[in-house]
């Protein structure tokens, strides 16, 4: 079911990895590759960092550019990783995506910009297109999430059919945790080739059989 080329992990079970702390609050890098090692042995195809489970808007950038640093600098190959770098501030997002793609990560996970609410598409598309001019670098790969239960922002397909067409060779697939199985299906039969990962293991096998890629599992 996994699949992982050239360019790194792109289906399969990609699990949303927990982030552990110092007593001081401040990112457990020790423990945090050890975990990750040991969910790598057991059978996940890759890892998703700095996601919801990961807690990530409760870092910083630069402690969550310290800890995508550190997973590398202790073994393990970025083309294993897809890191969360969406944020409410442009700059962020870029320094973040930017940092990914320095340690050789296979993709970014991409929230929204999610503190104001009923952003129009023309808006989002706008917001992530800034991101990627910014960035500038060819070899960027964009999962987008989408999960409005807790964002507040969710990703329509007109926005997706957007993106795709303007830039198809950089958005290349998403993170549904909305729960909504009808608007995964839409997603994957909509846009062959997207890959749809279900935001959780519950809905992997339905996942899989509509075409999708896998779950980056909660």
């Amino acid at each position: 079911m996994s699949a992982t080329n050239e360019t790194g992990v792109d289906s399969g079970v990609l699990p949303a990895v927990l982030s552990p702390l110092n007593a001081d609050l401040s990112p457990d890098h020790k423990l945090y590759v050890r975990h990750c090692c040991w969910l790598l042995t057991q059978g996940c195809d890759g890892l998703a960092i700095h996601g919801t489970t990961g807690e990530a808007n409760s870092f910083s950038v630069a402690e969550r550019i310290g800890t995508l640093q550190a997973l590398v600098e202790g073994g393990i190959e970025g083309k294993k990783i897809i890191a969360g770098t969406g944020c409410c501030s442009i700059p962020d997002s870029v320094d973040l995506t930017k940092a990914a793609l320095e340690v050789g990560a296979a993709g970014v996970l991409m929230l929204p910009p999610f503190y104001y609410k009923n952003a129009s598409d023309e808006g989002l598309f706008a917001a992530f297109s800034e991101v990627i001019q910014r960035v500038g670098d060819e070899s960027l790969k964009i999962y987008l999430y989408h999960f409005p239960a807790l964002s507040g922002v969710p990703i329509t397909l007109t926005l997706i059919e957007r993106l795709l067409a303007t830039y198809p060779d950089t958005v290349v697939g998403i993170k549904d945790s909305s729960g909504n199985f009808e608007n995964m299906k839409a997603m994957a039969r909509s846009f062959p080739g997207f890959r749809v990962f279900a935001g959780s293991e519950r809905q992997l096998l339905d996942c899989l059989e509509i075409g999708g890629a896998g779950t980056i599992s909660a």
